[in-house]
């Protein structure tokens, strides 16, 4: 049993440290909700000014736009991320051989290669194309991810393979043991790899703003990116175009929060 000076001491240290996670949150809305001077002034309480602070930014940015092809590129993208990435998870463990494990280890090894230095060479691949502004450009090189095939692989560990061994003998196709049995069954799995990659391709803004040369293409990175572009910014109205962008992660994270950490330890629910 944990004494009670312990257990006061670790309460008391989990609500400091999340105090301290919600406070850049909190410092959000409270700016959101002021006049730029009192943002800059440190002002540390809501304000009035919230409604202001709106008409102005959907008087200078198209909010409703952004907002809109920010959620439809996050969808798209994990739709087919996920679907391509758990295949190729499955694949690499289901079906063992050293020209597949060469092939992953090539992939291992691509997740050291940072993106701003392959970023040029695929801009250069797609204007050859003539892919620039498509959607196309700014999915390819998302859809598969070494770090996601990783996860479902370590995942797919988990998976019993006396199942498919039975699957097999009842006749069941290998798309058929995949689509009803393994994606059934690695439901917090998916969900965990959902948060991650809605997260990244919600928040992405250096490759979209690479390829994605229109301003009908804006996204909400891009959007806040832009409000920061003048001689003078305007904090209120600034913090409140970051606050609106933070939302739908913060919304997609908690739905999935128990999920998510199920995923991660490679769950089997």
């Amino acid at each position: 049993m944990m004494s009670k000076g312990k257990k006061f001491a670790m309460y008391a240290f989990l609500t400091i440290f999340s105090l301290i996670s919600i406070f850049p949150l909190y410092y959000m809305f409270c700016a959101a909700t002021n006049k730029s001077i009192d943002v800059i002034a440190g002002r540390l309480y809501p304000g009035t000014y919230l409604f202001e602070n709106y008409k102005a930014l959907i008087a200078n940015q198209n909010l409703g736009l952004a907002l809109w092809n920010s959620f439809r590129n996050a969808a798209v993208l994990t739709i087919l991320c996920l679907l391509v990435c758990s295949i190729a998870g499955y694949g690499f463990e289901i079906y063992h051989d050293r020209g597949k494990d060469a092939v992953f280890t090539v992939l291992l090894t691509a997740m050291m290669i940072p993106f701003a230095a392959v970023m040029i060479p695929m801009f250069r691949m797609f204007s050859t194309l003539g892919m620039v502004n498509t959607m196309a450009a700014f999915m390819l090189p998302s859809v598969s991810t070494p770090f996601m095939i990783m996860m479902f692989r370590q995942a797919s560990r988990s998976f019993p393979h006396d199942i498919i061994e039975a699957a097999r003998i009842d006749g069941l196709s290998e798309l058929s043991i995949f689509f009803r049995m393994f994606f059934p069954t690695m439901r917090s799995t998916y969900a965990a790899a959902m948060t991650i990659v809605f997260m990244n391709a919600w928040n992405n803004y250096l490759w979209p703003k690479v390829i994605l040369l229109t301003n009908d293409s804006i996204t909400m990175p891009m959007l806040v990116a832009n409000l920061l572009g003048g001689y003078t910014v305007d904090y209120g109205m600034l913090m409140l175009g970051v606050f609106i962008c933070t939302i739908p992660t913060a919304i997609v994270f908690f739905c999935l929060q128990k999920s998510f950490a199920e995923g991660i330890t490679g769950a089997v629910k």
